[in-house]
């Protein structure tokens, strides 16, 4: 075994993984290929976060493991300006900051990851995602509770993905989503897409061939990057609610895709048939990519009855570019299935 899979296994996982389980990994990343450019790709949201807890190590290589041909990073940023890999700009739902720092909460009651420095964040624990407000788990039957994860840094876990693609030969592409440019705007006074932008450049990910989306649900900050920053990564715009075709006609050139939620690219009808809301025809008229998300075994969309029929509708009718699953292993056998 390699040293990279035997620290992973004796560091990441604190023993709870068997070597045989490991094993198993170990001969899926070997299997699995890049080369699907026919096909809509599969993006790991927040890594196989339906495995094992979000945005954690081990559900980056797991993700990997599974074939993903994308792994998402949401990022923020922390009061010693280091980028970090979460969802939120808070800290309590996903850490066990209320138990190693009960005192440094705002006057809101939250605990938020720019108030932190990088050095006492390393202090943190992972955890399955709670409900707000309580600690029961936001899906229950995920992993049960944490089991020794850090959060990571985005440079570190930029290097630990270029890792496994070498030791596989393997090519997988980053997703990175900017978390409340806004608030950092306001907090940090800088621009959060910026400061990507040159940690990006000192990596050598800088180029549209080097496999990187920037997401963002704040289109100012997407703007921005385009027009004031000459961004040369592909830029996707995250939308939750309904936009027109007029609206999407504009967004050209500066954004390159549209990441939509699952309930915006169909509908169901009343005899019970499913069909398009026009969105994923309009976005691919003007030549924006769609890569709707998320796909879950726990939940779908109010349009379909079954993941099956999830896969298919995103599939063989709407012919999206790609989508986002908590679940990549099942994503990927759906995708090569076509």
């Amino acid at each position: 075994m390699t040293f990279i899979a035997k620290s992973f296994v004796k560091h990441t996982f604190g023993g709870i993984l068997s070597g045989l389980f490991w094993l198993a990994i170990l001969s899926l990343l070997v299997q699995a290929s890049f080369e699907r450019t026919t096909k809509p790709i599969v993006i790991a949201h927040r890594g196989a976060c339906g495995y094992i807890v979000e945005h954690s190590e081990g559900a980056k290589v797991l993700a990997h493991a599974q074939g993903a041909d994308f792994i998402e990073q949401d990022v923020v940023m922390t009061k010693d300006l280091q980028f970090i890999v979460t969802h939120d700009i808070t800290m309590e739902e996903t850490t066990d900051v209320e138990t190693i720092f009960p005192d440094r909460c705002r006057a809101d009651g939250k605990w938020y990851f720019v108030d932190f420095t990088w050095e006492e964040i390393q202090k943190l624990t992972l955890h399955e995602r709670t409900r707000k407000g309580s600690q029961e788990q936001a899906f229950a039957n995920r992993f049960p509770g944490g089991f020794g994860q850090r959060v990571l840094r985005l440079e570190d876990e930029i290097r630990l993905i270029q890792g496994l693609d070498r030791t596989t030969g393997r090519t997988t592409g980053l997703y990175i989503e900017l978390k409340g440019p806004a608030f950092h705007r306001k907090e940090l006074s800088l621009s959060m897409g910026n400061e990507l932008l040159k940690l990006l450049k000192r990596l050598q990910i800088d180029q549209a061939k080097d496999h990187c989306y920037i997401q963002c649900f704040e289109l100012d900050e997407l703007m921005c990057l385009h027009n004031d920053h000459a961004c040369p990564l592909p830029l996707v715009y995250l939308i939750g609610k309904s936009i027109q075709p007029d609206e999407i006609k504009e967004l050209r050139p500066a954004i390159s895709g549209l990441g939509p939620s699952l309930e915006l690219v169909a509908k169901r009808n009343a005899d019970g048939t499913i069909s398009s809301t026009g969105l994923v025809e309009a976005a691919h008229e003007v030549g924006l990519l769609v890569h709707p998300y998320t796909v879950r075994k726990e939940s779908q969309p109010r349009w379909s009855q079954s993941l099956d029929q999830t896969h298919q509708v995103l599939i063989d009718q709407l012919g999206v570019d790609g989508f986002f699953s908590d679940f990549p292993d099942t994503a990927r056998q759906a995708v090569d299935a076509r």
